[in-house]
């Protein structure tokens, strides 16, 4: 199967000032891209070589996991965004956060300090379990919630190369940004 990374559903300058035009055509053209790139040379030959995305995060490991895993992190991550975005959800999600988390503001504030206090590079996540209970979860690395049997419904990738041009060493505001442009249409399809 050859993998390829996500269209991206807006121009690399409309997600300005949250994101920069250089940090989207560097992060999306050259880190998104090599690891589509060495996803697919990776798998050659291996039990994994006409399996699906999610298939390959759930049960491989190594090189090929961490390229499958930042592959399917980024399609995700993404396509979370759009121009003159953010708000609130709606709906099955924003309901859910309001029961879960006692408030939209309050499940924000834990996902903030979630992603500040993710030693290293990673990602955090929303996710929900089968019964559609969320969860905030912290992964290093390529890490995805379907390794631990959930769904990840939004993620916020705190490896450097996704905020350092912008703004620096400050992750925190990095992540406070980025709820200006989510997609809640887009997020809340995946609860």
């Amino acid at each position: 199967m050859k993998f390829e990374k996500v269209a991206l559903p807006y121009a690399t300058d409309a997600l300005e000032p949250v994101i920069s035009k250089t940090t989207v055509e560097l992060h999306y053209g050259k880190h998104h891209q090599a690891y589509v790139d060495n996803l697919n040379k990776l798998i050659v030959g291996t039990e994994f070589e006409n399996a699906d995305l999610e298939t390959i995060v759930k049960k491989s490991s190594g090189a090929i996991f961490n390229n499958a895993g930042q592959t399917l992190n980024h399609n995700l991550y993404f396509t979370s965004f759009k121009p003159n975005g953010g708000g609130e959800p709606k709906g099955k999600l924003a309901e859910a956060i309001k029961s879960q988390f006692g408030s939209f503001d309050k499940f924000k504030e834990e996902f903030n300090a979630a992603g500040v206090s993710l030693f290293g590079s990673g990602w955090v996540w929303l996710a929900k379990d089968a019964s559609g209970k969320l969860s905030i979860e912290k992964d290093s690395n390529a890490g995805n919630p379907l390794t631990k049997g959930l769904t990840p419904i939004l993620g916020f990738d705190v490896w450097e190369h996704s905020y350092y041009l912008d703004y620096q060493n400050r992750r925190a505001d990095h992540l406070k940004e980025l709820w200006k442009i989510i997609d809640w249409d887009v997020v809340g399809s995946r609860y």
